[in-house]
């Protein structure tokens, strides 16, 4: 279409041309004395076009003649900037290849060919980010070689070269670092490491590639509790699955709760984690279990466990068979021993699931252990009887028999007391 409107506009001005030459009748007299020029005004335009064309090529000829010594020093300086662009690809490609040796070599070349374009009249404006970079390929190579001297010294060249205050050498500053702490991680100093790690900028120190290092460090220094964190900075970036973020911040709590050694560490554990940690079955019936094996309060361990019992007495049940199985264990844990006697609130609880569930085994049991507890001797044995038949683990079929027996001998009646101790002796898996 260009082209077309091109053609149109060209045959326009020949068209035009051709009228005002082929009618123009005027002529012009040019006197110099003693000479006296008569011509036709279309002969003067036509020398007047001639001459202009002759000047301008004239003065492009000398301007091209001119410039070649600048053209000269520019495509020199091309050709050197090329190959230095050559020479970075092929350190980069080496280095993804596995030949580091080469790598190296390649890097250490765009160092002394920068350094010669350096020392010209006309040097590259980035050379500083150029040498960083170089600087970084060798070093990532004597570290790949195994060759530690070479490469703190090619880091810290690196460093040197990306010293200045704008934002480009401000990322190549922070890259160095995250680069140097994973160094340091792989010859496992944790130590270093942690400091480099230290040394970030808040916003990098965000970042997904430092929040990796930095769990690394605080799993292999066993800091559980700034992995943890770490983990959950990690998830928010999306750094894992929403089922591997899961499955690791529930091991990471657990092992925080199995660092405490007394109720005061088991309840300042809990604190410490994050509402949707305390929310997980496995972590809630974990700091249970710790806060009663500790000597801790049963009242508080219910309330970590009261989450997970509205789960399990809710219309639709969402625990597993296994977490509804430890729950009821260590709620009855909560009711037995040297315990305080937990709010009579609970009883209530309690009544009120196993009525909604009268056939439920493990709703009998903790039904008949809370009314042992408050003393209500009749509802307790009849609870236990009914859960004993029914209970299909051993362990816990022991202790309903072991309970009854024990009830037994506190009123006197020594029969029905050896045949359930008898019973809990004989209790063995079903088949």
């Amino acid at each position: 279409m260009r082209n077309l409107i091109g053609l149109i506009a060209l045959t326009a001005v020949a068209v035009a041309a051709a009228l005002f030459a082929g009618n123009n009748q005027a002529t012009v007299t040019l006197f110099w004395p003693p000479y006296r020029v008569d011509m036709s005004l279309n002969l003067l335009l036509l020398c007047l076009v001639g001459v202009f064309m002759t000047v301008y090529v004239a003065m492009r000829a000398l301007s091209a003649i001119t410039s070649l010594p600048a053209e000269a020093r520019r495509w020199r300086l091309q050709y050197l900037e090329r190959s230095l662009q050559q020479g970075m690809l092929d350190a980069l490609s080496h280095l993804a290849a596995g030949r580091f040796i080469r790598a190296r070599k390649a890097a250490e070349s765009v160092l002394e060919q920068d350094a010669a374009l350096t020392q010209s009249e006309h040097p590259l404006p980035y050379s500083n980010r150029l040498r960083a970079m170089a600087h970084l390929l060798a070093a990532e190579a004597a570290h790949a070689l195994q060759d530690g001297a070479a490469r703190d010294a090619h880091g810290k060249q690196a460093l040197g070269q990306a010293a200045g205050g704008s934002r480009a050498d401000q990322e190549i500053r922070e890259g160095l670092q995250m680069r140097s702490a994973g160094w340091l991680v792989e010859d496992r100093d944790f130590r270093a490491a942690l400091q480099q790690l230290e040394d970030l900028s808040q916003g990098a120190a965000r970042r997904t590639l430092a929040l990796r290092l930095r769990f690394k460090v605080a799993r292999q220094t066993q800091q559980t509790l700034v992995a943890l964190e770490t983990a959950r900075l990690l998830g928010k970036h999306r750094a894992f699955s929403e089922a591997a973020t899961q499955s690791l911040l529930q091991g990471l709590a657990l092992e925080h709760l199995a660092c405490a050694d007394d109720p005061a560490q088991v309840a300042q554990a809990w604190d410490q984690l994050h509402p949707r940690e305390q929310a997980l079955p496995e972590v809630a019936l974990s700091a249970a279990e710790q806060c009663l094996k500790s000597g801790g309060s049963a009242e508080q361990a219910l309330s970590w466990l009261l989450p997970l019992w509205e789960r399990l007495t809710a219309s639709n049940p969402s625990l597993e068979l296994s977490h509804r199985q430890r729950l009821i264990g260590a709620m009855c844990q909560c009711f037995m021993g040297d315990h305080p006697v937990p709010d009579r609130l609970w009883l209530s609880r309690i009544e009120a699931a196993q009525l909604q569930q009268p056939a439920e085994p493990y709703l009998q049991l903790l039904y008949g252990v809370a009314c042992w507890r408050f003393s209500l001797w009749g509802k307790a044995q009849q609870m236990l009887q009914q859960a004993a038949m029914k209970l299909q683990t051993p362990s816990v079929r022991r202790q309903a028999w072991s309970m009854l027996a024990q009830m037994a001998q506190d009123r006197q009646d020594h029969a029905a007391a050896l045949e359930a101790w008898k019973k809990a002796a004989l209790a063995e898996p079903s088949v």
